[in-house]
Formats: structure tokens, C-alpha cells, sequence
């Protein structure tokens, strides 16, 4: 078991990122499905499934990149924890953090459940802040 599924979540994306793998596969939890979804509609990721098998399914995401290999350009430049165990960061709706002045997302965990931070500041929600993309 992983002290912190997110945070691997987060370390296999970039590792797989570094070296231009199409795929990379994890354990599914419900929370990790959700990120992945608001990847995949905020455009970083190409799609994602989740695969049933035994002891636990897995998650698998498609990697996004353009250009051919040698010179392909990550969808995902920075993906960056922001809530840890020993630090949880919480916020209100009115400082729900803009990666790079709105161009980079965070994705916020609500009462309404796992969400975009632009979503959550519509709403006029806040909550824990996950992780930050750039």
C-alpha cells in the first residue's frame, strides 16, 4: 500500500511523462478516476479507462504530447501536489488559486464532490486544493 495514492498518482504521471511513454497504469480509486476525468476534460490527458482485475483494478491514462517524439511537446509541463498528509491546504471560494493567471488549472476537492478550480469558484464553493497543472 502507498502512503499517499494521490501523490503516486502524481510521481507515476511524471515519470512516465519524462521519458514519452503513451501509457501509465496505477491502482483505481474513486478519487484518482475523478482526477483523471478532469484531466481528460480540461485537455492534458487524451482519455483513460479503468481495467477490472484481480486483487484491484487499474487505472490507465493515455499521455498527451504533440509533435513527433524527438521533438514532442508534454501536455502536462508541471503537475505539482499541493495538499499533503501532514500539510492539508484548505481555501475559500475567493482564493481558490489561477496557475499561471488561469492558463494552468488546480483541482479542488468540495463538499460537491472532486472539481476544476474554475468550476468551484462558479459554484461559489471552495475546498481542499489537491494539486496544481501546468
Amino acid at each position: 500500500m502507498t502512503p499517499y495514492p494521490i501523490g503516486d498518482m502524481l510521481t507515476r504521471i511524471r515519470n512516465a511523462s519524462a521519458k514519452f511513454h503513451s501509457e501509465v497504469a496505477m491502482p483505481h480509486s474513486k478519487i484518482k478516476e475523478a482526477i483523471a476525468g478532469i484531466l481528460k476534460t480540461e485537455g492534458y490527458i487524451l482519455d483513460y479507462e479503468v481495467v477490472s482485475q484481480e486483487p484491484q483494478a487499474e487505472l490507465r491514462l493515455t499521455l498527451k504530447y504533440r509533435g513527433e517524439r524527438t521533438r514532442a511537446i508534454r501536455a502536462i509541463h508541471e503537475i505539482r501536489l499541493v495538499s499533503k498528509p501532514s500539510r492539508r491546504v484548505f481555501v475559500g471560494k475567493d482564493n481558490i488559486p489561477r496557475p499561471l493567471g488561469g492558463m494552468g488549472i488546480c483541482i479542488v476537492s468540495t463538499s460537491q464532490g472532486v472539481m476544476a478550480g474554475h468550476e468551484a469558484r462558479q459554484l461559489g464553493i471552495g475546498g481542499e486544493v489537491l494539486l496544481e497543472v501546468k
